[in-house]
């Protein structure tokens, strides 16, 4: 049964509230890691249901619920690059799973295909098996080529009765306009502070707050990670930083065998690159740390003597070196350029001395 978390709670609500009014087709727009997808699917199921619980879920007991949960239900589509086809539930790992609201595609698969729409077109054109409810689940709907889209748009443009369309994205500008201007877009909203607290402290497995912070407060992009041993690589890049960051060509020597022996993708390096330095700047500007409260002494440290626009602008060159970091040409050569790019802001403050020499003094990671 897909899961509603309590910051889901008052959307889920909402949507309850409209009843028969339900819109044809909803765009459900969120950072990665809210759970946009359980919501989707929790949705998906309700329409589906015989006999819905007094809250709007599914009771997870009927003839339609065993179909869904057993991966045979007729009336029940998903579109995602995982596969060449529209999926069922049998062969969609991520749908219901706590913490995998937000499934990635598998390597090498990273388009929704014409050929998806199609089939769907094909089975919505004959009767629904049971009852007059059916609905399709788009994830990630930016994941559409433009052929895709037009294909899509056709359907929305013409809704099929008791058709309900459910589109997730985490970049709803990458659609087309004339797919957001035929949905009905909300909003998934972030947890707030009390809220993630309250989530922690009834969640069977506890996510380290660094984690937390280091994925915005993304809860579930946090849980996540943390299954995935996200505590050791996550101490094994800040305490990198500490130590090495003023010998780039080193470091990235270092960090290429790390890629290649525990499996920590170059993407997932950059991005964190990208928040530590937009903690830097931060706090040159006078602002406070986001992404490592862990280490927020340590990067005051680095922040003295140093101003603001190297940060600011090792900041935006890292943008530009997100955007190849899946293929890149020469893997040591681009660690190297990217952390060259950093020890540079570093060089320019006049402590960065300092802060190494207080470092091996105390014999501490930041």
């Amino acid at each position: 049964m897909a899961v509603i978390y309590p910051w889901l709670e008052p959307l889920w609500a909402q949507w309850m509230g409209l009843g028969e009014r339900l819109p044809h087709a909803l765009l459900i727009i969120g950072a990665p890691g809210l759970g946009k997808r359980d919501l989707a699917e929790a949705l998906a199921a309700r329409l589906l249901c015989d006999a819905p619980q007094t809250d709007g879920q599914a009771c997870g007991c009927c003839t339609p619920c065993q179909w869904r949960v057993s991966g045979n239900h007729p009336d029940l589509h998903r579109l995602s690059p995982e596969s060449g086809e529209a999926q069922s539930p049998a062969n969609e790992t991520a749908g219901g799973e706590p913490g995998a609201s937000e499934a990635k595609p598998v390597q090498g698969a990273t388009q929704i295909v014409i050929n998806q729409v199609r089939a769907v077109q094909e089975a919505l054109s004959v009767t629904a098996h049971r009852g007059e409810r059916r609905a399709v689940i788009i994830d990630p709907a930016e994941a559409m080529n433009p052929f895709t889209a037009n294909a899509l748009l056709k359907l929305l443009e013409e809704p099929r009765d008791g058709c309900v369309f459910l589109l997730v994205s985490s970049a709803p500008r990458r659609l087309l306009p004339t797919i957001r201007s035929r949905c009905q877009q909300w909003h998934v909203p972030r947890p707030d502070a009390d809220m993630l607290q309250r989530w922690q402290a009834n969640s069977e497995d506890c996510v380290p707050v660094g984690l937390l912070a280091l994925c915005g407060g993304m809860p579930l992009a946090a849980r996540r990670l943390s299954a995935q041993g996200g505590r050791a690589l996550f101490d094994r890049f800040v305490g990198d930083l500490g130590a090495n960051v003023i010998d780039p060509l080193r470091l990235a020597a270092q960090w290429e065998a790390w890629i290649k022996k525990d499996k920590i993708s170059l993407v997932t390096l950059v991005e964190w690159m990208q928040r530590w330095v937009s903690d830097l700047a931060a706090l040159r500007l006078g602002g406070r740390v986001r992404y490592f409260p862990e280490q927020a002494d340590y990067l005051a440290v680095l922040s003295e003597g140093g101003n603001a626009a190297s940060a600011i602008g090792c900041y935006n060159e890292f943008i530009n070196i997100r955007r190849v970091a899946t293929h890149p040409l020469n893997m040591r050569l681009f660690l190297e350029d990217m952390l060259m790019r950093y020890a540079r802001v570093l060089t320019r403050s006049k402590c960065g001395a300092r802060v190494e020499a207080q470092h091996v003094s105390k014999g501490a990671k930041p």
